[in-house]
């Protein structure tokens, strides 16, 4: 006699994909902001540059004329949300096309909450803002060495300025240019 063959177990069910939300940023969100901004820092390997406190952060974004605007990523694992990205920018201009543009100055998702989409969605969403205000473009600047952000603007088709240069004036030599000419003689 034989044992009979034993009824093969189900598959296990994989766990259900959070809920994921991508909004406007608000107040309640500005010490979570403020968080990311910090692993951003971190993530880019210049841990101790951020200067920016929350209350800076409140200020740009929610003064009664704001500069910077947000979204943020949220997951919603088990009805309590968490913001776990975050993308912040700026109305840009463009001379040549005669029209606004945006400037992403910061884009982050924490690497737990990676390869769920949410950069895509922050990017999309980002991408729907630029075209309900009629701006022509959306820019920002990515570290030559972030092999991973530069794979993933890519499959978006985003595409590098190669012939273009940051330049950047801060600190004293700010202050410097600020005071106007004869004050420095050579340019760096």
């Amino acid at each position: 006699m034989t044992d009979p063959v034993p009824a093969s177990a189900p598959a296990p069910t994989p766990a259900p994909m959070p809920t994921r939300h991508v909004r406007p940023a608000t107040p309640d969100d500005v010490n979570a902001l403020h968080e990311l901004v910090h692993e951003l820092a971190v993530y880019e390997r210049e841990p101790d540059a951020v200067e920016a406190t929350a209350a800076d952060l409140h200020a740009a974004l929610f003064s009664e004329h704001p500069l910077l605007h947000g979204f943020v990523a949220e997951l919603d694992p088990a009805g309590s949300p968490q913001v776990v990205g975050m993308a912040l920018w700026f109305v840009s201009y463009s001379t040549w096309r005669g029209r606004h543009g945006i400037w992403l100055e910061d884009l982050f998702v924490r690497p737990s909450a990676r390869g769920l989409g949410l950069g895509r969605a922050l990017l999309t969403e980002l991408a729907a803002e630029a075209t309900r205000r009629g701006y022509a473009r959306v820019e920002w600047n990515v570290l030559d060495w972030n092999e991973p952000a530069l794979r993933f603007y890519a499959s978006l088709g985003a595409e590098p300025l190669a012939d273009w240069t940051v330049h950047r004036v801060d600190g004293d030599t700010l202050a410097t240019l600020a005071r106007g000419p004869g004050t420095r003689d050579t340019p760096r």
